[in-house]
C-alpha cells in the first residue's frame, strides 16, 4: 500500500471511529451526525458562530448545514440573532438545553483521543501533535494555492 493510500485510509478510519463513538449521543438526543458537529463546533469555536463559518471550517454542504440548523432551532438547542451592524449576517448560539449534550460530547472526545493515542509515550503524543499541525498547515496552504489558481 502506498503512503498516500495509507494516510487517506487512516483518515477515513479515524473519522468512522469518531462518528461511531458519537452514536449513543445521537440516539439518546435524536440528533443527526451533522447536528452533533454543529453543536460541537459552536461550543468549541467562540466567535465562529454563523452557518457560513460551519460550512467553511467543517467543509459541509450549505444545504445540509441549513437544514440541520433549522432542525436544532426547532428542537430548542439553537437560537439565531441578526448581527447589530449587518442584519443579513445571522449569528447562532447554543441554548442551555445543550449543556448535557456538550458534556457528553466532551467526554466522548476525551475518551476517543485517549484511545487514539493509547500505547504512545508522552513524547510520541507530542510528536504526533506537532506532525499533525504541520500536515494541517500544508493542507491549508495547498487548498489556498488551489483556490488562487482556480480564480485566475
Amino acid at each position: 500500500m502506498s503512503q498516500i493510500t495509507g494516510m487517506l485510509l487512516l483518515h477515513r478510519r479515524i473519522q468512522k471511529l469518531y462518528d461511531r463513538s458519537m452514536d449513543d449521543i445521537r440516539k439518546n438526543f435524536s440528533l443527526s451526525r451533522i447536528e452533533i458537529i454543529i453543536i460541537s463546533f459552536l461550543h468549541n469555536n467562540p466567535g465562529l458562530d454563523t452557518a457560513g463559518d460551519i460550512v467553511d471550517y467543517r467543509m459541509l454542504s450549505k444545504g445540509n448545514v441549513s437544514q440541520s440548523v433549522e432542525a436544532l432551532i426547532q428542537k430548542g438547542y439553537l437560537r439565531r440573532s441578526a448581527d447589530k451592524e449587518d442584519r443579513r449576517r445571522i449569528h447562532l448560539s447554543l441554548t442551555e438545553q445543550t449543556s448535557e449534550i456538550i458534556r457528553q460530547i466532551d467526554d466522548v472526545k476525551n475518551l476517543f483521543y485517549q484511545n487514539l493515542t493509547a500505547g504512545l509515550t508522552p513524547e510520541e503524543t507530542q510528536q504526533y501533535e506537532m506532525i499533525t499541525e504541520k500536515l494541517t498547515q500544508n493542507v491549508l496552504n495547498g487548498l489556498e494555492s488551489r483556490c488562487n489558481t482556480n480564480e485566475r
